[in-house]
């Protein structure tokens, strides 16, 4: 089934983070089927990995589509990725904050540092990206920011 032309998304870039697997991979897949060149961010997008699956993916069904792999939980990693769309692309259109990580354990188990780095990816993450990108989009006159989460944190 073809889309209608006003939901094709020909001529935007998007990053989505967290899009090695699960939402952000179907994220990933859904923009780039609807024309829009697609950032597939990870921790690991190198040859091998879930991230570097998705753009193989993206390609062969005919899309744009580049990795990054980048933590996104930190300023430099944020900054990067936005960076990145923009160098390869010219453009940053969309960002969809995805990035998130499960540590599941009980409450007596969980540490500081767990508590943080969870925090770091689950929320932080979306902030810094965000504010990356926020320029950017100011100075097209155009962005979307999408922030998902999934049932896993309950």
């Amino acid at each position: 089934m073809t889309p209608p032309d006003n939901l094709r998304l020909d001529g935007r870039v998007a990053v989505v983070t967290g899009a090695g697997s699960g939402l952000g991979r179907a994220h990933a897949l859904l923009l780039g089927s609807l024309g829009a060149a697609v950032v597939v961010n990870d921790l690991d997008a190198g040859s091998g990995s879930s991230a570097r699956a998705v753009v193989d993916d993206l390609v062969a069904a005919g899309g744009t589509a580049m990795g990054c792999a980048a933590d996104v939980s930190t300023e430099d990693g944020a900054a990067s990725l936005v960076d990145f769309a923009v160098n390869t692309y010219g453009r940053l259109d969309a960002v969809v904050n995805n990035a998130g990580i499960l540590r599941a354990c009980d409450f007596a188990e969980m540490t500081a540092d767990l508590f943080d780095r969870v925090v770091a990816v689950n929320l932080r993450s979306a902030f810094l990206v965000s504010r990356a990108a926020w320029p950017q989009m100011v100075r097209q006159g155009y962005g979307r920011i999408v922030s998902t989460t999934s049932n896993s944190g309950l």
